[in-house]
Parts: structure tokens; sequence; C-alpha cells
């Protein structure tokens, strides 16, 4: 039972995190599941309750994105896809449970610096490679795209509806991947579902609070909280 709750407040931490900042559902959720489950159930649990968010999203905005852009970002991580899934079923727990914090605290840099990727079509194609292997490795396979939909000079509905398309694609993809190869187990749907009324929950929280705090320097607070749990994580396995 207090397993179940710990999932359920990390979930809705993600979602309110997500609806303030507008960034960092699987940022927020895969490091805490880690440590409170498993490196390869945080992943495949992140991954089955925050679909839903990305789904609704394109959906809705679904007149401004650039679907062009997010299907070719999208075919181009299905290159990378089977070497994250590789990545996550042959790895060690240490070693992927080390991945995922280091690769939380580069994305979490990232973002922070605002830094801008080249995006001609070589490195889209790149970018899309990466975030294919980021999805089925890690979960956390924003910060390529947010750098790079940055880079392109999209508008703050552009920007946000292309996203939501790119990561629905991959989301699904990634979902796919996790069935296929055998990491979707019925404990972890169990979990999942149980935790899965957060994700409402956490965004309507989150939306209420986007009026009543500065979302800039919520921003920084979600960064320097990801920076401190990623390098808690590292000092911990190693010691």
């Amino acid at each position: 039972m207090v397993l179940l709750l710990t999932v359920f407040g990390i979930v809705l931490l993600g979602a309110l995190a997500q609806a303030v900042s507008g960034f960092g559902y699987a940022l927020v959720t895969v490091p805490l599941l880690a440590a409170t489950l498993d490196p390869r159930g945080a992943v495949v649990v992140s991954a089955l309750t925050g679909i839903g968010l990305t789904l609704v999203a394109a959906v809705r905005e679904r007149a401004y994105a650039r679907w062009s852009v997010a299907a070719a970002l999208a075919g181009a991580a299905l290159l990378g896809l089977p070497l994250g899934l590789l990545v996550l079923a042959r790895a060690p727990e240490r070693v992927l449970s080390v991945v995922i914090a280091v690769v939380v605290l580069g994305c979490a840099a990232l973002v922070w610096s605002n830094a801008r990727i080249r995006t001609g079509r070589v490195g889209l194609g790149v970018i899309g490679v990466l975030v294919g292997v980021l999805t089925a490795a890690t979960g956390t396979n924003g910060p390529p795209l947010v750098a790079a939909f940055h880079s392109l000079g999209y508008d703050p509905r552009t920007f946000r509806a292309s996203l939501a398309a790119t990561f629905s694609g991959t989301g699904l993809m990634g979902l796919a991947g996790f069935a296929v190869t055998g990491q979707v187990h019925l404990d972890l749907v169990r979990t999942a579902l149980v935790a899965l009324p957060a994700v409402p929950l956490g965004w309507w929280l989150g939306n209420r609070l986007f009026h009543r705090i500065d979302p800039v320097r919520f921003r920084r607070i979600v960064l320097l909280g990801l920076l401190g749990s990623a390098g808690a994580a590292l000092a911990g396995l190693a010691g």
C-alpha cells in the first residue's frame, strides 16, 4: 500500500511539474520511480502513465502541430529504438541506474541552458535517432526535442503542439517495444493503473498553480530538484 501511494505521489508530482513548467514529466518520474521500484519498472510505469498526457495534448492542439517534422523525427526515432531496448533489457540494474541519473543530469542542464541545436535535415535525423534511444532506455527523451524546436523558431503554441505530436509517436512506439521485449509485466500494469488518476489530478493542480506562481521560478526549482536527485543517486551508487 505504501509503495502504491508513493508511486501515486511521484506521478502526481510529474504531472504537476509538466503543467506548470511545460516540461519534465519523465524527468521527474523516472529517477524517483527508479528509487522506488527498479530502473526498468520506472521507465515502463512512466511511459504507461504519461502517454495519455501527450495524446490528449496532440489531439487538442493538432491544428497547430508541424506534423511533417513530428513524423520525420518519429521515423528517425524508430531507428534508435532497438538500441534503447537493448540497453533496457541487457544492462545490469546498477548500470541502468547510472545511465538514468547521468541522462537526467545532462537533460536538466540542456533545458537550463536553453541550448539550441542545428536543425538541418541531417541534424533532425540525428536528434530523432537519439530520441529513439532515450525513449526506450531511460524514458527521458524530451530535452533534445525542446532544443531542436527552439532552434526552429516555433511560436509557443506551435512549439507545444509539435512537441506533443512527436511525443505521441515516440511514446506509442516505446510502449510497443516494451511489450514486444517482455518489459510490460502484470504487476507494472497494475501499479500504473493505480497511479493513473494522479495524472489528471496533477495537471489540474498545476493549471491552478500556473496563475499563482512565477513559471520561470518554478521551472528553476524543478531543474534544481532534478539535478539534486540525480546527483544524490549517483553518489549513492558510488558509495
